[in-house]
């Protein structure tokens, strides 16, 4: 088979398209012959070898990826044959492999991908799909709340304003150019802003006025651009952070969310599963994901690059040149 493997930390330049020998699926294992592969931040700060999150650096030579979408091929000792032959998705968890034209995965996390769903929307949302469920959950978002989210014309910001726009709730998009905004406003965003902008913030402020202030933000990014949407919140207002693009997450002073009345959590990784109320919790989400992606309530946005062009999509994440969920196909 090809694969992409990565054989030194380092640039995108790194990651190489190459003949490997096919994988065999072991004990309760299956072999998917995969056709679309989902591409994550993470996954570029481990190329980089500059991960600091809760995986530990891969050993070296790797095939990157954790998220596949593709058809059974083949079944290890032991599993269930019902599954030959099938569509399905599955979330590697921390072990790689899914940048590949073959990938083995247990059978324990596989989905069977939903009838009329394609193979990239489903990779969407078996990690990207998963982490706004969950998010979501955690929020309580209501008809009533003023929603401010960052990012949202990422992969789960775009998920984001579908919801809470079918919710009724009040949203505010702000996205890093004036083509992502763009973006947001089509998808039914009340204030679409480009962060970029001097005083965006004040631009939200006008538009919402005093009597409808921020009540949760939705974080992405991090950095300065966070700090900013925070101080947007009402007293008693949420912020739920998911990932920091900006390259690290904002900072605040010792008693600065207390004197604002905010509330601050972070949703990443482990934590997520955790918050959301048992061991089971992400694969509920994942199932929840794929079923609104199902029935057309959540319809993830998504950029496609060919496997062997893997290089290309990492270059395209890193400088935030991407919109929606970035899979690679087969």
């Amino acid at each position: 088979m090809y694969a992409v493997r990565l054989h030194a930390f380092g640039p995108p330049e790194n990651l190489r398209y190459e003949e490997v020998a096919d994988p065999v699926p072991g004990p309760g294992q299956v072999r998917i012959a995969v056709g679309a592969a989902g591409v994550h931040l993470v996954d570029t700060m481990l190329r980089a070898g500059k991960y600091g999150g809760p995986m530990a650096l891969p050993d070296l030579p790797t095939v990157p990826g954790r998220e596949v979408a593709g058809t059974v091929d083949a079944l290890g000792p032991g599993a269930d044959p019902q599954w030959l032959g099938r569509r399905v998705v599955t979330h590697l968890g921390t072990v790689p492999g899914g940048y590949a034209g073959l990938a083995v995965a247990d059978t324990a996390r596989l989905h069977a991908v939903p009838d009329g769903l394609d193979l990239p929307a489903a990779v969407a949302m078996i990690g990207t799909g998963r982490t706004t469920m969950g998010v979501l959950r955690l929020s309580a978002l209501g008809p009533d709340d003023t929603a401010v989210v960052l990012a949202a014309a990422g992969g789960i910001g775009t998920l984001l304003v579908q919801y809470a726009v079918r919710l009724g709730a009040s949203v505010v998009g702000a996205a890093g150019g004036p083509g992502k905004a763009e973006r947001v406003r089509a998808l039914g965003a009340d204030l679409a802003v480009d962060y970029r902008e001097p005083d965006w913030t004040g631009t939200v402020r006008r538009a919402l006025g005093a009597e409808r202030p921020a009540t949760v933000v939705f974080d992405a990014v991090g950095g300065e651009p966070a700090r900013e949407a925070v101080r947007l919140l009402a007293p008693g207002g949420r912020h739920l952070v998911y990932g920091w693009a900006a390259g690290g997450p904002a900072e605040f002073g010792a008693g600065e969310l207390d004197a604002l009345g905010v509330e601050s959590r972070t949703l990443v990784g482990p934590a997520l599963g955790k918050l959301t109320g048992s061991p089971r919790a992400l694969r509920e989400l994942e199932a929840e994901a794929l079923a609104a992606a199902a029935d057309g309530s959540l319809v993830p946005a998504v950029q496609t690059y060919p496997l062997a062009d893997a290089a290309a999509a990492h270059r395209a994440l890193e400088s935030r040149g991407t919109m929606g969920k970035v899979v690679l196909v087969t």
